[in-house]
């Protein structure tokens, strides 16, 4: 995808990084030289412009962008400016990061595809990795089920899937496994790696060392994650 960000803060500066480093063509923009000057070797481009200003825009690609993201937290009004600039003479989606319910309701009436709440987003994220202490990661897919990753307990260490009974004792699916690999690397030392195994079948087993990505409810994982710490104590 072809991705212009707007506001190169401490949120701006991270999405950038990393939407970059997973395949996509990164643009960026900020009004702070020394901001754009961080970044610059990390995106496709960087460019220095006060996005408050339409005639700036001239450099930018305007009519072939699949996304532009307005990431500034620090200037409301800057924020919204930048935003209906953008609407005006962008033809893509558009993300917009909000730091109030007022600044919600003005983009919901912009139109803006969507509203960012990284700190909420990350706080409830947060939250539930605290709740469900033993967990890797996890991210919520609708009301209270999760897809999270949880070490594989001992007691099911040997076993195949359908042996184990996770789906029965826990009301857990394991959707994947990721295992680590040994290999040598190109001077000869063993090293390992992480790689997912594919599609569980009822005849795949359990090996010492497993992250199962598993789904379910944050009850049902909780249930699974103290059960597995206390026979592990």
């Amino acid at each position: 995808m072809k991705i212009v960000i707007f506001g190169l803060g401490n949120f701006g500066s991270s999405l950038a990084i990393h939407l970059a480093d997973s395949g996509n063509e990164v643009l960026v923009t900020d009004k702070n030289p020394e901001k754009v000057d961080l970044i610059k070797d990390k995106v496709s481009h960087a460019v220095v412009m006060d996005s408050t200003n339409e005639n700036a825009y001239q450099s930018l690609p305007t009519k072939n962008t699949d996304l532009a993201i307005i990431a500034i937290s620090a200037d409301e009004g800057a924020a919204i400016m930048t935003t209906a600039i953008v609407k005006n003479i962008f033809d893509c989606q558009i993300f917009a990061r909000s730091s109030s319910s007022i600044q919600d309701h003005i983009f919901e009436a912009m139109g803006v595809d969507q509203i960012i709440h990284p700190e909420q987003e990350y706080a409830e994220q947060l939250t539930k990795k605290i709740n469900l202490r033993g967990s890797i990661d996890n991210f919520e897919i609708e009301g209270d089920y999760l897809v999270s990753e949880v070490e594989v307990s001992k007691e099911i260490i040997g076993k195949t899937m359908i042996e184990s009974k996770l789906r029965k004792k826990y009301e857990l699916n394991v959707i994947t496994i990721i295992r680590k690999k040994h290999y040598t690397n190109l001077i000869g030392r063993r090293a390992e790696k992480q790689e997912v195994i594919g599609v569980v079948t009822p005849d795949t087993e359990f090996k010492e060392g497993d992250i199962l990505v598993v789904f379910g409810k944050s009850s049902s994982i909780d249930k699974y994650l103290k059960l597995n710490a206390k026979k592990q104590d």
